[in-house]
């Protein structure tokens, strides 16, 4: 058995898109249009598994477009998604810049929540030892749910 990927549906491609290719930095590695069945997917690896992905040996994330509206609710049914990332600060600060909420703030250096646009739970945890501790996260309250 190998793990393949996560399927997650998308109520807008390209917001979908920017928060885990452009603010995330994960990597379009694959995109399939089904005119008949009036849907797009996108397939995304991590940076550090793009070259195993080109060989289907990583595991992805599938962005689903079903080209007709449609509500999509309960996004934490399934969970959430989790990245391990080289600086949890940064990154958090970079979601924060372009308006993310940070829903459980790195407030030990090691672990964080956001959500995507479609309500998406996503864990960020810290590569290696946790950070230490530093402002703003150390203090900073959470934020709906995560």
């Amino acid at each position: 058995m190998q793990y393949l990927h996560t399927m997650l549906r998308v109520a807008d491609l390209d917001a979908a898109r920017h928060f885990y290719c452009e603010l995330l930095g994960l990597v379009e590695v694959r995109r399939v249009d089904n005119e008949a069945g009036r849907f797009t997917l996108v397939f995304l690896a991590a940076p550090d598994d793009v070259e195993l992905a080109a060989q289907r040996m990583a595991p992805l994330v599938e962005l689903t477009h079903n080209w007709d509206p449609e509500a999509y609710t309960g996004g934490r049914n399934f969970g959430h998604l989790a990245y391990r990332v080289a600086d949890i600060y940064a990154l958090c600060q970079k979601l924060q810049d372009a308006g993310v909420t940070i829903n459980r703030p790195p407030r030990d250096g090691h672990m964080a929540f956001v959500r995507s646009p479609d309500g998406i739970s996503i864990e960020l945890l810290q590569a290696g030892d946790p950070l230490p501790p530093a402002e703003p996260w150390a203090s900073m309250e959470n934020s709906g749910s995560w």
